[in-house]
């Protein structure tokens, strides 16, 4: 199919013969008129926005390493990349608001990417204002995906953090996953002079990372990311210091890239917070001041910066409603048309880290999501301002994926997916490389990306769990599991791909699906401990749902002696999984961390190895235990089974038995 670029461009144009003194200005119009394997044909047009001018010089850069070839109406040549096109003796002049017109032939390999930016006589022409308005550009740039923890490491190197330095083939493969935008999260912290000036190598890598992204037609967001906790947190008590630094690095930032159109987003800090600050009046005062320093001098840098979309966040990136009206305020304040609003969401906090008893995506914890992104689409979208969901997922998969239940995480990606579309918001996924392999380009979690995605056009239907319990010391029964049909239909469970039949190996009664006794015991075999069959329920749309038929019996533990740095319980799981551990003085009150609930937080207090067959309590989980006072310890297993188990501490020794 054949491909229409059009660069609108406004620049100062020098003649080989005189300096115009006038701004002028020109436009360019690139169209791929056709296509076909390995080659294309392009036609340009440039028009004359300005003085007249006498022998003229286009340029520009391939962003995808394409190559020209033949041309007419211009002789075209190419070094390193770079193509210039340069006027025929006929068609040397080119009049105020006159045109020439030129073309040639051109090959290309994996993409055939139209260029970022051209230039004529030497001066950069810059891209005019987006074709698109705010909200149907932000609205094209969903999906998104976070570049985390790569240029956003708070170290010497993007790799400092763990991920590999970011490849071309790795954006062509956050591409290949439907992906259309990118936010590029960029720590600038450790690549700044002590006057403030950005490291040059580095601020070339930004520039050759967004440039690439760019060049395979991604909408890029880029920011000044964990310089927001270094040091813009003490703008309270160090006010002109900070503001000067972050109005001195826009700066710099705003003239890198103005090169660069409209697919390009700049967002002015991350997650503001402030210490210090006589409190939150202050904060979201202060917040504001940044956002519109940086609207400012972006704005006032001109060029393709003059019109460029700007994101704004509100205090914390929350979406509580007293962040969000200031932020309201000010953005219809400005009158600009071309800003966004930013918010980022990781749900519930204690289902989001598994701490409190907020094992499960509930009525609770859905309402909570339901309820932030009502107040951000009523704020923000009902009336006119577009919003980014900058961020998005869960806390805990900040240490793994497994801190939370596999079926309560795929609810909880599935109906975020869901309502955030429902109410118009951009999402972006927060990965810092603990969901897409950036070697492999393959996803650790296949069945979350699937929901993950299909989220993006449906709704999938999911159940009140994925796991379907037998006791192997007791006779198997039927089981019923509750249904979430969100808007679809049952049409049938399988084993594999062989569908079990409706009646005699289940019923379904409205969103009631009962596995028969005679099934079970069929699917169970000979009962080993663990998970016996995976069953898969199918809708009328969206993705299935599986059910793990699992036999356990209740998890057996064994005494033992440690310390405060290392104390792991011997455990024979028996089949079962933990959910989450209770914690509790003699007296009934609360031990451990997070003493304002007895359920502690899964993984950071405590946390199963199935493999070595253990359950460690971590050096966490004691710093906030009394010397010489019994905790009793309650393992809750996903089966439903408890188990108590009883620790006393002296100094840094441990002490845990069974009775």
């Amino acid at each position: 199919m054949a491909a229409v670029t059009t660069v609108a461009a406004s620049l100062t144009v020098a003649t080989a013969n005189q300096a115009v003194a006038a701004e002028a200005g020109c436009k360019v119009t690139y169209t791929v008129s056709g296509q076909w394997e390995g080659g294309f044909k392009a036609d340009v047009a440039v028009t004359n926005l300005g003085a007249a001018v006498d022998g003229w010089k286009l340029s520009w850069e391939w962003p995808s390493g394409q190559q020209a070839g033949n041309a007419w109406n211009a002789k075209v040549t190419e070094t390193d990349g770079v193509v210039t096109a340069t006027n025929t003796g006929h068609n040397a002049k080119i009049a105020s608001q006159a045109t020439v017109k030129f073309g040639f032939m051109g090959t290309w390999d994996h993409a055939n990417t139209a260029p970022l930016a051209f230039s004529l006589n030497g001066v950069t022409c810059v891209h005019g204002g987006p074709s698109r308005t705010a909200m149907e550009h932000t609205a094209a740039m969903q999906p998104g995906w976070n570049l985390g923890n790569t240029l956003d490491a708070t170290g010497p190197d993007e790799t400092s953090w763990g991920n590999p330095r970011v490849t071309e083939a790795l954006l062509d493969n956050v591409k290949a996953q439907g992906f259309k935008s990118v936010r590029i999260p960029v720590t600038w912290s450790a690549h700044l002079a002590p006057d403030g000036t950005i490291e040059a190598e580095y601020l070339a890598r930004v520039k050759e990372v967004v440039r690439w992204a760019l060049a395979r037609d991604l909408y890029i967001m880029l920011n000044i990311h964990h310089d927001s906790w270094l040091w813009m947190s003490k703008m309270p008590t160090e006010h002109d210091s900070v503001l000067n630094r972050f109005n001195k690095m826009w700066t710099q930032l705003a003239g890198a890239f103005t090169e660069f159109g409209p697919k390009l987003t700049f967002e002015s800090w991350n997650e503001p917070q402030f210490a210090g600050s006589t409190g939150k009046p202050q904060e979201i005062a202060l917040n504001a001041e940044l956002n519109a320093s940086f609207h400012d001098i972006v704005r006032r840098s001109g060029g393709n910066n003059a019109t460029r979309l700007l994101v704004l966040p509100t205090l914390h990136t929350s979406s509580e409603q007293q962040y969000i009206d200031p932020l309201v305020e000010q953005i219809r304040g400005l009158n600009d048309p071309n800003l966004i609003a930013t918010v980022h969401s990781y749900g519930y906090w204690p289902f989001s880290v598994n701490v409190a008893g907020g094992m499960r995506y509930d009525a609770t914890a859905q309402q909570f999501d339901t309820d932030s992104f009502d107040r951000v689409h009523n704020s923000f979208i009902a009336r006119g301002i577009p919003v980014i969901l900058g961020e998005y997922g869960l806390l805990g998969f900040d240490r793994h994926t497994g801190t939370v239940e596999q079926g309560e995480k795929l609810k909880f990606f599935e109906y975020v997916g869901h309502y955030a579309r429902a109410k118009k918001i951009t999402t972006m996924l927060w990965d810092n490389g603990q969901h897409f392999d950036r070697t492999m380009f393959q996803w650790k979690d296949p069945e979350l990306y699937a929901h993950i995605k299909s989220s993006w056009t449906t709704r999938s239907g999911t159940a009140y769990t994925d796991q379907v319990f037998n006791a192997k010391q007791s006779p198997i029964s039927a089981k019923t599991i509750k249904l979430n049909l969100n808007g679809t239909s049952f049409s049938g469970l399988y084993n594999g791909n062989i569908a079990l039949t409706r009646g005699r190996d289940y019923t379904i009664d409205g969103d009631q699906l009962t596995l028969t006794a005679a099934a079970l015991t069929r699917l169970s075999g000979s009962r080993t401990y663990g998970v016996n069959a995976v069953l898969t329920a199918r809708f009328s749309q969206g993705v299935p749902w599986r059910f793990y038929v699992i036999t356990y019996d209740t998890p057996v533990l064994s005494n033992v002696t440690g310390t405060t740095d290392k104390f792991e319980i011997p455990t024979n799981f028996r089949g079962d999984q933990l959910a989450m551990l209770e914690a509790k003085y003699d007296d009934g009150t609360f031990a451990g961390p997070h003493d304002w609930t007895a359920f502690k937080e899964f993984d950071k207090a405590f946390a199963p190895n199935y493999t070595d067959r253990l359950t460690a309590l971590k050096a966490e989980f004691f710093t906030n235990v009394k010397d010489g006072q019994r905790v009793t310890l309650t393992f809750h297993y996903w089966s439903g089974a408890k188990v108590n188990y009883y620790i006393s501490k002296s100094g840094s020794a441990v002490t845990g038995t069974t009775a």
